[in-house]
């Protein structure tokens, strides 16, 4: 199952067999707390089935969340590398797969495989840029405007045609403004302005973007670029 996971898609399968015996398997329903906001724990994790959230609550309950993690990517690694608390909540969104290593053994990976270790510096790389990217958009961009971007990246993920793109499940409102840092209300006046403008429907649990191209441009008409 290590094959599908992309840090190690590089590695020899007989390397990924070796790895996978000292990983510590474990099955996590669905909404399911993995790993707690502020833990001391340091493992690393492998999502090998399902799919989960990283999220942060407020001491108000509000929910706060920073990106989803399919099968085949990982999550933890930053406390395994400065050893300090978990920076958010992982929660599994449907029943799922896991492997954990500690992180004397994370370490050990990226001493012992160059290659798995310059796909994780690829994958922090591009988390930084993210990051920048979104704070830029909290800070200059209005709600619409941060409602168009969050989409065009949720159909950039799901595109089914050159010019379409078809999220699913789809995502509720409440979960897109708290993406987006705002409240649901904003969130369905705007889906409701981009279905009357034939560039978003809803069918069958679906949210299709049925011009992605026109999307893309809302965001840069914006941004600029």
């Amino acid at each position: 199952m290590l094959a599908q996971v992309e840090i190690f898609r590089d590695l020899p399968q007989a390397e990924r067999d070796r790895l996978a015996m000292r990983f510590h398997w474990t099955r996590y329903r669905a909404g399911e707390q993995i790993v707690g906001h502020l833990d001391r724990s340091t493992d690393v994790f492998l999502v090998l089935q399902g799919e989960v959230r990283v999220v942060i609550y407020s001491l108000a309950g509000r929910e706060v969340t920073f990106r989803d993690i399919k099968a085949g990517q990982y999550f933890g690694e930053l406390a395994a590398i400065d050893g300090l608390p978990r920076s958010a909540d992982i929660l599994a969104l449907s029943d799922s797969m896991i492997a954990s290593m500690s992180a004397d053994m994370f370490w050990d990976v990226l001493r012992t495989y160059p290659e798995t270790t310059a796909r994780l510096l690829k994958d922090l790389t591009g988390s930084v840029r993210a990051l920048t990217e979104r704070v830029f958009e909290f800070s200059a961009l209005a709600v619409n405007n941060r409602v168009h971007a969050e989409l065009l990246r949720l159909a950039r993920d799901h595109m089914t045609e050159d010019n379409i793109a078809e999220i699913q499940p789809a995502p509720t409102h409440a979960e897109i403004a708290s993406r987006v840092s705002t409240h649901r209300e904003a969130v369905t006046r705007e889906l409701g302005r981009l279905s009357r403008a034939g560039i978003v429907a809803r069918r069958s649990g679906v949210l299709v973007v049925e011009d992605v191209e026109r999307l893309k441009r809302l965001v840069q008409d914006v941004i600029g670029y």
